[in-house]
């Protein structure tokens, strides 16, 4: 995934610097950028705050785990107060397992849990002869639905999984490079996430097995086109 992001990263730049930037005074109040991101979690464990004996027994002394990284598609839209300053929030569904690694590695703990990351960032744009570099930060909101027991956790004893939906926050940094008068640029973004979430397993009864938190603390890493209207 960072070889795929680097190499779009880096053909992007390519194009958008064999063409003259050009200014954006008379530019619109909204963007639109399509984006190719790639979401790239730590997730790995943080504490156990409970388990069933039965589990506990099964648990190694050093428990870690890790998310596995994805690459989706992703639609921010930014609306600009000034020249410099905007808020921005960005549209996408993206998709984790969370596995062992260390003495759990091979242990399949939560599949498939999708996650809409809502995100908002106040952004400062400076001016660099027309090509725009940024900062910015924000809150976000967790949403985690679909989630289910990995094979692992199953064999356990603990047949449904939950992931707890959680509030973090958002550093951001980018560029966005015009590429001509109408409102055309290419853009490359980067965003550290941080938040902490719980995951519960529970078993065919309903009765809990196993709680962790973990610290998910993602980057995603984005390189696209962006529309100024």
């Amino acid at each position: 995934m960072r070889k795929t992001i680097a190499l779009a990263a880096t053909a992007a730049a390519a194009i958008a610097f064999s063409h003259p930037a050009m200014a954006d005074e008379n530019a619109g109040s909204w963007q639109v950028k399509v984006l190719g991101t790639a979401v790239l979690p730590d997730g790995e464990l943080d504490k156990v705050k409970f388990a069933a004996p039965s589990v506990a027994a099964a648990l190694p002394a050093n428990v870690e785990t890790k998310a596995d990284d994805n690459f989706v598609p992703t639609v921010a839209i930014e609306y600009f107060f000034t020249p410099n300053v905007s808020i921005e929030t960005i549209c996408c569904v993206t998709q984790h397992d969370v596995d062992g690694k260390g003495a759990l590695a091979g242990a399949r703990l939560v599949s498939n849990a999708k996650i809409i990351p809502a995100t908002f960032t106040a952004k400062y744009h400076f001016n660099a002869g027309g090509i725009k570099p940024y900062v910015g930060a924000g809150p976000t909101y967790f949403i985690f639905f679909d989630e289910k027991a990995g094979a692992t956790a199953q064999a356990l004893g603990a047949t449904k999984a939950k992931v707890d939906n959680a509030f973090g926050f958002a550093l951001q940094a980018g560029i966005d490079i015009p590429v001509n008068d109408s409102g055309l640029g290419i853009s490359l973004d980067a965003k550290r996430y941080f938040l902490s979430v719980d995951a519960k397993w529970h078993d065919a009864n309903g009765a809990k097995v196993l709680e962790t938190k973990h610290n998910l603390d993602p980057w995603v890493l984005s390189a696209g086109l962006a529309f100024r209207f």
